[in-house]
């Protein structure tokens, strides 16, 4: 139990965490300095490692997750209210950073590559948008998950 919950909090830190970086401190630096076509180009770069990192972490986050909801906790039906919320929130997160990863993500890499740079900002504000989302969901499922049962 103790390595399925470290590696879930670690899948958590890594995703969420990585989401709090790139919007408050990556995003704003590299509007500062840097004109649209190499934001974008930069932006392509950091999302193509970072999307990787949140694959793997989905996955190990799924897959600790109902281990532990099946094997610990015998599932739903005995599980408290705080793991319901973060099932909830988890799985809103996996399917928004899905459409990230194949609308907005797909349009501003085919926008780079074209050189469509009006249109490669107007995805990457999409993403930006989608991103503010699930880091909000995401640092209320950590609060939930953290605090939860204490609640």
């Amino acid at each position: 139990m103790s390595v399925n919950i470290a590696l879930h909090l670690l899948s958590a830190v890594i995703w969420v965490g990585g989401m709090f970086f790139a919007h408050m401190a990556l995003r704003p630096s590299a509007a500062q300095v840097l004109e649209p076509p190499h934001r974008l180009q930069l932006w392509v770069q950091v999302f193509k490692r970072f999307f990787l990192w949140v694959w793997l972490s989905i996955i190990v986050i799924l897959v600790t997750g109902y281990w532990m909801l099946f094997g610990f906790f015998g599932g739903f039906a005995n599980a408290g209210i705080h793991i319901h919320l973060m099932h909830g929130g988890g799985i809103l997160m996996v399917l928004i950073y899905l459409h990230v990863f194949f609308a907005p993500y797909r349009r501003l890499r085919h926008a780079v590559v074209v050189q469509d740079y009006p249109e490669g900002v107007k995805q990457l504000a999409q993403i930006r948008k989608l991103v503010t989302l699930n880091l909000s969901i995401g640092l209320i499922v950590v609060l939930v998950a953290s605090g939860g049962r204490y609640l």
